[in-house]
């Protein structure tokens, strides 16, 4: 009885734990596993939240600490002389063929060489002229001869006027006498022309120049039989002038007038030589599409005709940046130069250039000329690097 009253009384209060355990209990301890997983995650997160943090500034202090210094510039814009550079050859300005103008011979005396200077209607070669020589020894012989027959004829008329008055010939005979007169002093004159086409012949074996200047070119010698097909002989330089015959594109020839000034450097030297356009073409290659831009140039000993050479031909004028030859680089896909970003990172521009001057090269297009250039080692830069900038003052290229 005892037990059981004690069971009675005490079991409500006994197994309500165990009730509350078997019925509520269970979810509530999921609901803390849960929890406890749901703290875990988060941290486990953040944990690597945090290394990867740490890995990134690790790399971004790395990456600064091994970032290159280089120097940069911002050309700006400068007002220039705009040029036209071509190629082409040497030349006389007025260039003188001289050949046989008689009728030639063998070569007695060559009296000048190349690089002589020569005046107008010197002697540059003789041909022999010994037989032309007896050719008029005999034509001055023929007018003596011819004189003396118009003499004795010049006489019989003068006698025959006086007998014709006295009646002892006729009219008729001092018609005759006057017509032999007439024909002695007409084979006269004309022994002397002959005496003088023949001197005129002899002259003509001489080679003269037929204007002053430089003697180019000599192909003849002592000895050599000459004649109307020996083709030339001396080439001469009028009074020395000479020129570039500048090849030139067809749009850049459009750009260009007489008068222009220029500057041409021979290969060979670094001396160049002002001289200005006194001729362009008036036709273009159909082929190159380039006309003939001529340059007179006064004479320098360095100028030789035939030789090659390079021209500045001033076009007007161009603002543009500058920059020196080590800030512009290339390779197959054409010009280009690395600016500096305002991250300091690297980027390429590409470029295309123009004339070369003693400022630096033209840029005309690509650069505004605010940018900030790297100005050497883009050889080793990358678009993209982090650098250190270290501005520089524009200077000449």
């Amino acid at each position: 009885m005892n037990y059981e009253t004690s069971i009675d009384a005490g079991g409500p209060a006994s197994l309500e734990p165990f009730d509350s355990y078997v019925e509520g209990g269970a979810p509530r301890s999921r609901r803390r596993w849960i929890i406890a997983v749901v703290i875990v995650a988060i941290l486990i997160g953040a944990w690597f939240a945090y290394r990867h943090n740490v890995a990134a500034g690790a790399a971004d202090q790395n990456k600064g600490a091994q970032a290159q210094t280089v120097s940069v510039i911002a050309p700006g814009r400068t007002t220039v002389d705009a040029a036209i550079t071509s190629s082409g050859t040497l030349a006389a300005r007025r260039e003188l063929p001289v050949g046989i103008a008689g009728e030639g011979g063998q070569v007695a005396a060559v009296l000048v060489d190349a690089g002589s200077w020569v005046r107008q209607g010197q002697v540059l070669a003789v041909i022999d002229r010994s037989v032309q020589a007896q050719q008029a020894v005999s034509d001055a012989a023929s007018i003596e001869v011819a004189a003396a027959d118009a003499r004795i004829a010049q006489a019989n008329l003068d006698r025959g006027l006086k007998l014709v008055d006295r009646g002892f010939i006729s009219k008729s005979d001092v018609d005759k006498l006057t017509a032999t007169r007439d024909s002695a002093n007409a084979r006269v004159r004309l022994a002397r022309a002959s005496l003088g086409a023949t001197n005129a012949r002899n002259a003509r074996l001489n080679i003269v120049a037929p204007a002053a200047g430089l003697v180019l070119e000599r192909k003849v010698e002592p000895g050599q039989v000459v004649g109307a097909g020996s083709g030339v002989l001396f080439r001469i330089a009028r009074d020395g002038e000479m020129e570039m015959q500048a090849h030139v594109s067809e749009a850049d020839l459009a750009k260009l007038a007489v008068g222009i000034s220029a500057s041409v450097t021979p290969v060979g030297t670094t001396t160049a030589f002002p001289g200005q356009i006194w001729q362009l073409s008036p036709v273009i290659d159909p082929i190159s599409r380039e006309g003939i831009a001529r340059v007179a140039l006064p004479y320098n000993a360095a100028l030789r005709p035939g030789g090659f050479a390079s021209a500045a031909i001033k076009s007007g004028v161009v603002n543009a940046p500058l920059l020196p030859q080590s800030a512009i680089l290339s390779d197959e896909k054409g010009q280009y130069v690395f600016v500096v970003g305002g991250n300091n990172k690297v980027a390429r521009r590409a470029v295309k250039t123009g004339d070369v001057t003693e400022q630096g090269i033209v840029v005309m297009e690509g650069l505004s000329g605010n940018e900030r250039v790297v100005l050497r080692a883009g050889g080793f830069l990358n678009a993209g690097d982090v650098v250190i900038p270290v501005a520089t003052k524009p200077t000449a290229g």
